[in-house]
């Protein structure tokens, strides 16, 4: 599973690669992205961006807000460097398990467009079939409890097993978008 904080990162690389931005706005579009189930404190922000400064992976420079007092603090901007365009390409590229795990699914998903179809499909297809296990087990779980449960942990355990549900299908669903808008060529029989 991914730590936390390279999830914050990949996310930071990503805004990054849109525009530039200063702080503030990092941790705005982050807790946009990330959900309210997630909220982002500045305490997590500001030590991944210390650390891509500290691998080149960012830059800062300092920009005087137009119309400010000359006494006010000049706002740092924070941009990508090339070592950051490349390490983001190569987090991206990544198709193994933290790559559709929780923590990190959602905010690979949200830069899907700079992805090829390829990976895409490998990372939807890796998510949905660890839905499914998890669904399996919870539904076999759920049938031999299901007695001993009362009304509103039977309840919750229904909600949960519907929202998996929900999302194998809207996985199923853009997986077939994406072949259908892609379709795989066959070789040619000669």
């Amino acid at each position: 599973m991914a730590r936390r904080g390279e999830s914050i990162e990949l996310a930071v690389l990503g805004l990054l690669h849109e525009s530039p931005m200063h702080g503030y706005e990092l941790r705005k579009r982050l807790n946009l992205m990330l959900g309210w189930g997630r909220l982002l404190s500045y305490g997590s922000l500001y030590p991944a961006l210390k650390k891509m400064l500290k691998a080149s992976w960012i830059e800062e420079r300092t920009v005087q807000k137009e119309g400010a007092l000359q006494n006010r603090r000049p706002r740092i901007v924070y941009q990508l460097t090339e070592a950051g365009q490349d390490e983001f390409v190569r987090l991206m590229s990544e198709v193994g398990p933290t790559a559709w795990e929780d923590g990190n699914f959602d905010i690979r998903f949200a830069f899907f467009g700079r992805t090829d179809m390829e990976i895409r499909l490998r990372v939807l297809e890796g998510r949905r079939s660890r839905l499914q296990e998890r669904l399996e087990k919870v539904q076999t779980q759920l049938s031999m409890t299901q007695k001993e449960m009362d009304q509103y942990a039977s309840e919750l355990q229904r909600h949960g097993v519907e929202s998996v549900e929900r999302e194998v299908k809207w996985l199923s669903d853009l997986i077939n978008a994406e072949r259908s808008q892609h379709p795989v060529e066959k070789p040619s029989q000669g």
